[in-house]
């Protein structure tokens, strides 16, 4: 950027000692446009001698990679090291639509995958568990392009009253949220909103309203798989909520993390509970989600640093749901029901080389249906009430080369058995996986996962289905 200025004033000051000496009396426009000019290299000047005194560097946000399923807008570990707000400014003008104060930088991944099952899961592109032996034995071949997904990054003027907080925000979709309607199918998308929120942050605090990851478990395996083991062990989801977080650098190798947030129920319509007994769907409650997480992150947070990070996290709350049964040949809808949801979560992440890490979250909870725990499953719709649930995921990654990678690890979601009492209810779901990853450039990416599934059910047969997932990803 001092470049850049630099190389502007030279051309402007020249350009004002070139008409001095040619021409004896200027005209009043001549005069005008030299001021302007000098007006403006003072500006910018101000500009840099401003940003040049005061580096800062961000905590930890939400960033696009190009690893991994729904994890390539997963929140980056504390420990990250994180652009300067120089730095931010050079690249979003090199890249970003200008308005007024605003940059506007657009980015997306072109996302193409085929998949070979063994024996046929759910929903069929990406999996959340393996369909029971008894119905879903035939196996299945898929190719699918709606994992795309287009955004806008926006950066905004500075807060100089909040110690010149910088604000921004972002929009982001893919094409995963299919149609009931008859005529869409696998090439027949609609458009799902990921995420939507305007944001302030400095190097101490951040505050965001709007849509996007829950704070509880903010890891996510570094899978192909677009669900990233959602209902086989990873919680979290995206969801409406008032966010604040706070920073406590306690020295180079030591950082302090506290976040919270005030959220509203999110429902899944594809894992609505539908049982010969009845139908539970969920519906808002009269009081928000509550969820907090604190963590350390130890070691140097530098470019070149291996900080250990280790957070604990948990949420409260009440959701609502709709019943409806058949009674006497009636369909009732008894609409007045609600239920508890809770949990509490450990995330951590151990790089122990540049090369060689490790990563994990567990958990325990009840009604964490919402949060795709419980395979999907929130509240028993014979006796309604919550299923307690516990799991979680452990992964291993390792880069063979800078542009080879591999990620290997298990997942288990085990719901309480005692809990479930209708028929075909999902009673354990696990599995196991391992990928390769080449990056052919820096942004071409190609890969090829394999992952292992077992699903039980109560009073069906078990599923279990191999699948074998190709995956190409081109980010922009």
């Amino acid at each position: 950027m001092k470049t850049v200025v630099a190389a502007l004033v030279a051309v402007w000051l020249g350009g004002s000692w070139a008409l001095a000496q040619t021409v004896e009396s200027p005209a009043p426009e001549v005069v005008a446009r030299l001021n302007q000019l000098e007006a403006e290299t003072q500006s910018l000047r101000a500009e840099v001698e401003r940003l040049r005194e005061r580096p800062v560097r961000l905590p930890a946000v939400s960033g696009m990679t190009m690893g991994g399923g729904e994890g390539s807008s997963s929140p980056s570990a504390e420990g990250d090291a994180q652009p300067t707000v120089e730095e931010l400014r050079g690249e979003m003008q090199r890249m970003a639509w200008r308005k007024g104060d605003f940059s506007i930088t657009p980015y997306g991944i072109l996302w193409g995958n085929s998949v070979y099952a063994t024996q046929r899961t759910s929903p069929g592109s990406y999996t959340l568990f393996a369909q029971s032996g008894s119905t879903g034995q035939e196996s299945e071949f898929l190719v699918d392009g709606r994992n795309t997904r287009l955004g806008l990054d926006v950066l905004g003027p500075q807060i100089a009253w909040l110690d010149d907080a910088q604000t921004g925000g972002k929009v982001e979709i893919d094409f995963q949220n299919n149609s009931l309607n008859v005529l869409s199918g696998e090439n027949k998308s609609s458009v799902l909103l990921r995420h939507a929120y305007l944001e302030t942050k400095s190097d101490e605090c951040r505050l965001l309203a709007g849509q996007t990851w829950d704070v509880i478990s903010p890891l996510n395996p570094g899978m192909l798989l677009y669900s990233v083991g959602w209902c086989g062990g990873n919680i979290g989801y995206r969801r409406a909520q008032l966010r604040g977080e706070r920073y406590w650098s306690c020295s180079d190798a030591s950082l302090l993390t506290a976040q919270f947030c005030m959220a509203s129920q999110a429902f899944v319509d594809n894992i609505t509970t539908k049982t010969p007994a009845g139908t539970l769907s969920g519906e808002p409650s009269n009081w928000p989600i509550l969820e907090g997480r604190t963590a350390w992150t130890i070691g140097d947070r530098g470019p070149d640093g291996l900080p250990i990070t280790v957070g604990v996290s948990g949420h409260i709350g009440q959701q609502g749901f709709n019943y409806t049964y058949v009674d006497g040949g009636k369909t009732v809808t008894d609409s007045d029901n609600r239920c508890r949801t809770w949990s509490g979560n450990l995330d951590i992440r151990i790089p122990i080389t540049h090369r060689l890490g490790l990563q994990g979250e567990f958990y325990v909870g009840e009604n964490l249906g919402t949060f795709l725990g419980g395979i999907g499953q929130g509240v028993d719709p014979i006796g309604l009430n919550p299923i307690r649930d516990a799991g979680g995921w452990f992964e291993v990654w390792y880069d063979w080369t800078p542009t080879l990678h591999s990620h290997v690890g298990y997942s288990v979601d085990d719901p309480n058995d005692h809990d479930i009492h209708y028929y075909a209810g999902k009673t354990y779901n696990q599995f196991y996986y391992g990928n390769m990853i080449f990056d052919v450039t820096k942004n071409f990416q190609v890969g090829l996962e394999v992952s292992s599934w077992r699903t039980l059910y109560r009073d069906q047969l078990p599923g279990d289905s191999v699948r074998t997932e190709f995956v190409a990803k081109y980010g922009f």
